[in-house]
């Protein structure tokens, strides 16, 4: 075959893999999501394992994919699904988590309308929690579309010793290019991955704006109609307006809308019965299965292991704190940067409209096939100015390119779908950029920001087991560090020392899970109580809408009543 062709074909099947495996995650998430906001047990172990599983990187689930996958089901099925496998484990953490958090926050007045008129499960996603979740979904597709693409060259071409399995992609095209030399058709397919990709942001793009404009509550992105875009439309054609609507009036009635709602209270408590019933099943099958698995670690492994295991305990988590620190450092530039050049980028549409695809082309663009040419431009220059932190300073940048858009994406996100009254009081204030983000943007986002901060330091993983220990980067020299969970992980592997690997991410698994208990879901409920900016808009509302009504019914209003 052309070899034009073959890498054409190649990518296309590459795109269309991560573009369908990303679909699969949100169809998934969706149910999850809903089945993790009826139950708090499930709640639990859904997130603490979306943690643990997000934050391992793809290359530890290769295990997994050998054992069952190619030896299991073999045959070329097998190598597909193996490859499938880890793209997906790629691309769908950030999008569970970006869908539980929408439904996790929910307005109030929403979830009374589909009480009021007794919606069923279907009904209940179909017009209130799916619209309420498409801007989050929006916001994760670039980051899950970059870290699909970022992983591509591990996930469609697998190696076990001396054999190598390979499914038809551009990973697997790009590698027998480089076997053969042909570093002409190795760029060649980049530029097609680069070509690819662009097209590709460019079409999630219109869908960004699209979804914010049709399913954010009251913004000022327009809708495209016939030839031209018509804000006013946008009033008629949100969900959320008519839910919100019927959500005001309803409460502005002395009687419900429907007697029967009241009237079946039995029928209520057995759904709500069952839909918590459902998921601690779940919840408890998964942490059976986390004790099974436990049981058999110990009762397989000899005393001797456990005490060389036990005795190198205390330096594993040494250097898992390094790797915090190193996490921490990621996350606070990527959140500096995601406040000012997400707000800059969103509120100047010319600005927005050049570097947002140049950021999601980029963040898109698989780094590990750019990185050692990055390396060897810069190294010199570095080393001129930072001496003995150089290593460190590459280590930290691979780390930022592999998770610095996920915050980025979703303060972004968060900026565009805020409720046009929000910019109208900023704007009537005269409010300046600090008060801006002190009163109204940082906890009008914060939903947005918890989410990406949770994906941001989940995914920093990858990036740091690439980073610190990279051998033959340039020229013979590798990038290591001296202290780091990652390097450790990535170095036991090579030499063949399973145990020490699999202590380490069980060491490492158990702190990542205390994490999500305390840091994620807390901040999730803190959330959902208070920093729920739609809720404010609706409140606002149904005060004007309680004094119209006092004042149509022909008495003046008194303290209390409409607005202050």
């Amino acid at each position: 075959m052309n070899a034009y062709l073959l890498a054409l074909l190649a990518t296309l099947a590459t795109t269309g893999r991560v573009l369908g495996l990303i679909l699969l995650s949100v169809v998934t998430g969706w149910f999850l999501g809903y089945a993790a906001i009826k139950s708090r047990v499930f709640e639990n172990a859904y997130i603490a394992s979306i943690e643990v599983l997000e934050s391992v990187p793809v290359i530890s689930f290769f295990p997994v994919v050998l054992i069952f996958f190619i030896n299991d089901v073999g045959g070329g099925l097998g190598v597909e699904l193996a490859a499938d496998f880890l793209v997906f484990t790629a691309v769908v953490w950030n999008i569970w988590v970006g869908i539980y958090q929408a439904l996790k926050t929910i307005p109030n007045e929403m979830l009374e309308v589909t009480k009021n008129f007794e919606m069923s499960f279907l009904q209940k996603l179909r017009y209130a929690y799916i619209p309420f979740s498409v801007p989050r979904i929006a916001a994760n597709l670039f980051p899950s579309l970059a870290d699909g693409f970022f992983y591509i060259t591990v996930s469609e071409v697998l190696s076990v010793g001396t054999t190598s399995y390979s499914t038809f992609g551009i990973g697997t095209v790009i590698d027998r290019f480089s076997s053969q030399g042909d570093f002409f058709m190795v760029y060649v397919s980049l530029i097609f991955i680069g070509a690819a990709v662009v097209l590709t942001v460019l079409g999630m793009r219109e869908f960004s704006k699209y979804a914010v404009a049709k399913y954010a509550l009251d913004t000022n992105q327009p809708i495209r109609k016939g030839r031209g875009f018509r804000i006013s439309s946008l009033m008629s054609k949100n969900p959320f307006q008519k839910l919100s609507f019927y959500s005001l009036t309803s409460k502005a009635r002395t009687t419900p809308r429907r007697k029967g709602f009241l009237e079946r209270p039995e029928e209520e408590e057995k759904q709500n019965r069952l839909s918590k019933i459902v998921p601690a099943a779940v919840g408890f099958l998964l942490l059976a299965l986390l004790i099974y698995g436990a049981v058999s670690l110990v009762i397989g492994v000899s005393p001797s292991l456990w005490s060389q295991l036990l005795s190198m305990t205390p330096y594993f988590l040494y250097s898992m704190l390094v790797d915090y620190a190193r996490v921490g450092v990621i996350t606070l530039v990527s959140l500096a940067l995601a406040i000012t050049v997400g707000y800059y980028l969103a509120v100047h549409a010319r600005a927005e409209a050049s570097m947002v695809p140049l950021i999601q082309s980029l963040s898109a663009f698989p780094a590990p096939t750019y990185f050692p040419v990055l390396f060897a431009l810069t190294v010199s220059l570095v080393r001129g100015f930072l001496g003995p932190y150089t290593v460190e300073f590459y280590v930290l940048l691979v780390g930022f390119m592999s998770t610095f858009y996920y915050i980025f994406y979703s303060f972004w996100m968060g900026i565009r779908a805020m409720p046009q009254e929000y910019w109208d009081v900023m704007d009537n204030l005269n409010m300046g950029f600090f008060q801006k983000m002190r009163h109204v943007l940082l906890p009008a986002t914060f939903p947005y920001i918890i989410a990406g901060i949770s994906s941001t330091v989940n995914s920093a993983w990858g990036g740091l087991m690439i980073g610190e220990y990279w051998p033959d980067i340039y020229k013979g020299y590798t990038l290591t560090v001296r202290v780091g969970l990652m390097k450790l992980m990535d170095v036991y592997t090579a030499e063949g020392q399973i145990a020490l690997v699999s202590w380490a991410s069980l060491l490492f698994g158990i702190v990542v899970v205390v994490y999500s208990i305390f840091f994620t879901r807390k901040m999730m409920d803190l959330a959902r109580k208070k920093y729920v900016a739609e809720e404010g808009v609706y409140a606002a509302r149904r005060d004007r809408l309680g004094e119209s009504l006092i004042v149509s019914r022909g008495r003046k209003p008194f303290v209390g009543e409409g607005e202050k």
